[in-house]
């Protein structure tokens, strides 16, 4: 059994929050992955913001400002550099980042990062690319998020579902030129279509309350689409969102250069949601091209998939029974067990 430490001084959350409410993808990864190292027989140990000291799913968690421990096997600093230095007495630091990895290219990263070379653990390949091979560090490592259990062996529906499509991510990733194809390109084709936005703020804590004002104008718009079958509703807890999923029959998100993993597109594909996406950052190592949905190369592309899901049977049974099967291989055990090999003997 090793002792490990994982510190964050990002939002207020806990152990807990993912059955509370919607918790942004970061936040529900360090749930996930330090509740399965203590499945797996670790003594884990997680700083963060939270409100009081709680054992959750047998996970400690206490408040960063109560300090850290003198001693981990494995110490697991979660993106501020201001923890990367917090444990010396480690036997190993590693740096776990999750957005584009050039905000390292400042002083106050490059110096700490140089001095104490952690390894960095980035969460896919297209997120490794982003921090240049001349920049310091440790050891780099790439170990994907898992999907959470509940997302994963789910049944395989009997009948597709009604043509309703849905987007579970960030409204300011591209969810207004997915209003504008929807409105001109998919809608007037599939008559009585929906999409279903679960979007907002609450999901991001504090750095949604920052952009709060520049997602409210497009949710706006989004408002303003409703007879063309535009539903606009509130992000919604975990558990929730499984329900709504099988009620899905597409995912639709064209991708950003600065999502770096997807966990929206990851876990609708993974509980058999065929996706359409675009050919941006890291949403292209979250579908398999022609067998769980479409990598489209352009919008006319993307409009004819989400079209061909939404009114094709056969097609959309093929690719729904094809994410089922595949889509949740990955799962936090494997992602656990990748982090214990940073541990050293």
């Amino acid at each position: 059994m090793a002792r490990i430490v994982l510190a964050d001084d990002g939002i207020v959350f806990d152990g807990d929050t993912p059955k509370e409410r919607p918790l942004g993808g970061v936040e529900s990864s360090i749930v996930n992955l330090t509740r399965t190292l203590a499945t797996r027989g670790h003594q884990v140990m997680v700083r963060n913001m939270c409100r009081e000291a709680r054992i959750i799913d047998g996970v400690d968690w206490a408040p960063l400002a109560d300090g850290l421990p003198e001693r981990a096997d494995l110490y697991i600093a979660n993106r501020g550099d201001k923890l990367i230095a917090r444990m010396p007495g480690a036997k190993r630091t590693v740096f776990w980042i999750h957005n584009p990895a050039r905000y390292l290219l400042k002083w106050r990263y490059l110096s700490k990062l140089w001095r104490h070379k952690p390894a960095i653990v980035f969460i896919g390949d297209y997120h490794a690319t982003t921090y240049p091979v001349w920049a310091p560090g440790g050891d780099r490592v790439v170990i994907p998020y898992g999907i959470a259990s509940e997302f994963v062996d789910l049944p395989v529906r009997p009948a597709p579902a009604i043509p309703r499509a849905i987007f579970t991510s960030n409204p300011l990733r591209s969810l207004d030129w997915l209003l504008d194809l929807w409105s001109k390109a998919i809608r007037p084709r599939v008559p009585g279509a929906e999409l279903h936005l679960f979007a907002g703020a609450a999901t991001y804590g504090a750095v949604g309350d920052a952009k709060a004002a520049e997602m409210a104008a497009i949710l706006a718009k989004a408002h303003d689409l409703v007879k063309m079958g535009v539903v606009v509703r509130d992000p919604v807890a975990k558990p929730r969102l499984i329900g709504e999923f099988q009620s899905a029959r597409v995912m639709l998100y064209r991708g950003d250069l600065n999502e770096t993993f997807c966990l929206a597109v990851g876990e609708a594909q993974a509980a058999g949601v065929p996706a359409v996406v675009g050919r941006f950052g890291s949403v292209v190592e979250r579908v398999i091209d022609g067998e769980t949905g479409t990598i489209a190369d352009n919008d006319m592309m993307f409009a004819d998939a989400a079209v061909r899901l939404l009114t094709d049977d056969v097609w959309w049974t093929r690719c729904h029974t094809a994410a089922l099967d595949r889509q949740g291989r990955w799962g936090w055990d494997q992602a656990a067990q990748a982090f214990e090999e940073l541990i050293p003997l």
